[in-house]
């Protein structure tokens, strides 16, 4: 039984970043005015609380055309589904628990913005007014909004010299999850896929 357990303790990462994403979404939109009227202020005028809907990906992003939302979402639980096949597969292997912590939060985080986009266009109703049926078109909600710069950058700046550049992210705790998950094997990728690792992982990544 704890060796079975073993295989799936980090799946419970992966469920504690989507009960926290999820409960701060839920309160942003039940609690929240929407937009710049209900903005909060947390940290002066850098970091703020300001409820907004995301129609495509992470920190903003857009993918368009009337089907990309739901090409977007499908692509997501693929995504995902790969994810979590893939983590319980090394994890039975006693990989590197770093690799595997960090996969957790990979899927937590997908999972968190997969559950907006699947049901948020019915039971919250923001779908987008054009959208071909609610399911699967939920907008995902964002709130932590870092106002870091905006302004023009100077002429010498190599492509963006002479343009007006707005940075301000806005994001959720399913993103912040993500960006840390992808972050840290990127940081620590030579540990965690050593030859020793990285051949298992190559030989084994499917079997049984």
């Amino acid at each position: 039984m704890a060796a079975q357990f073993r295989h799936y303790k980090y799946f419970l990462l992966t469920l504690a970043v989507i009960a926290i994403d999820q409960t701060v979404k839920l309160l942003v939109h039940y609690k929240m005015v929407f937009g710049q009227i209900g903005e909060i202020k947390v940290f002066g005028d850098w970091f703020k609380l300001h409820y907004i809907l995301n129609e495509g990906m992470a920190f903003g992003l857009q993918f368009g055309s009337e089907w990309g939302k739901l090409g977007l979402t499908f692509f997501r639980i693929i995504a995902m589904t790969f994810i979590a096949i893939l983590l319980y597969k090394l994890a039975k292997r006693n990989l590197n628990s770093g690799l595997l912590w960090s996969m957790a939060l990979v899927l937590g985080g997908a999972m968190g913005n997969v559950i907006d986009s699947i049901f948020y266009g019915v039971y919250l109703n923001n779908a987008p007014f054009d959208a071909i049926t609610p399911w699967f078109h939920g907008q995902v909600v964002d709130m932590f909004y870092l106002d870091v710069w905006e302004g023009y950058v100077a002429d010498w700046v190599p492509l963006w010299g002479g343009k007006y550049i707005a940075l301000w992210p806005i994001f959720n705790v399913a993103d912040v999850s993500i960006f840390l998950g992808v972050a840290i094997l990127l940081v620590f990728n030579k540990r965690f896929f050593g030859r020793d690792e990285s051949k298992q992982f190559s030989a084994e990544d499917f079997s049984d």
